[in-house]
């Protein structure tokens, strides 16, 4: 069931800090994490009552040796190929769960692409311009940050490209 949207409060995450920290305007979501659930996007979108199209997942995917954060509608995946060539690489694979939180200094399902321990390069599916906003996860799971998707890019010097499939 979804809960009432909450303010952000004292302490949080670091990726609410950064958000707080730039001066931009977001909202926090959290919800009752379900640690049976499948998918831990569409249990965010569920539980929040917002369509699967406005909800993101963050990925890390290795591209050419460097690591890569793809951000995604939960509703369908990342096209790996079309993630390398808007990177100007050429061979993208998902990253080893292991190097994905290690890097970023979040756990898997909890990765935010917002202040993470060392700045990756970010993609953001073109479709989240078409929304006025987005929800990405907020560094834990059953968290959520809704933010505008030119303020995402903004923070993380992302660029748009079409990376999503389905």
């Amino acid at each position: 069931m979804a809960k009432k949207p909450k303010k952000q409060q004292s302490g949080g995450t670091p990726a609410t800090v950064a958000l707080t920290a730039a001066g931009t305007a977001f909202t926090v979501h959290s919800y009752d994490h379900d640690p049976a659930s499948a998918s831990y996007g569409e249990e965010a979108a569920e539980a929040l009552g917002v369509s699967p199209d406005r909800v993101f997942k963050t990925l890390v995917a290795d591209v050419d040796g460097t690591l890569t954060v793809a951000v995604v509608p939960v509703a369908g995946s990342l096209d790996l190929k079309a993630l390398a060539s808007a990177v100007g690489g050429k061979r993208a694979a998902m990253a080893d769960p292991a190097a994905a939180e290690r890097t970023t200094g979040y756990v898997r399902g909890g990765i935010s692409p917002l202040g993470q321990r060392k700045r990756l390069r970010t993609v953001v599916d073109a479709s989240a311009q078409s929304h006025e906003t987005i929800c990405i996860s907020a560094g834990r799971r059953g968290l959520e940050v809704e933010l505008s998707p030119t303020d995402l890019a903004s923070l993380t010097e992302a660029v748009f490209a079409e990376i999503g499939r389905g």
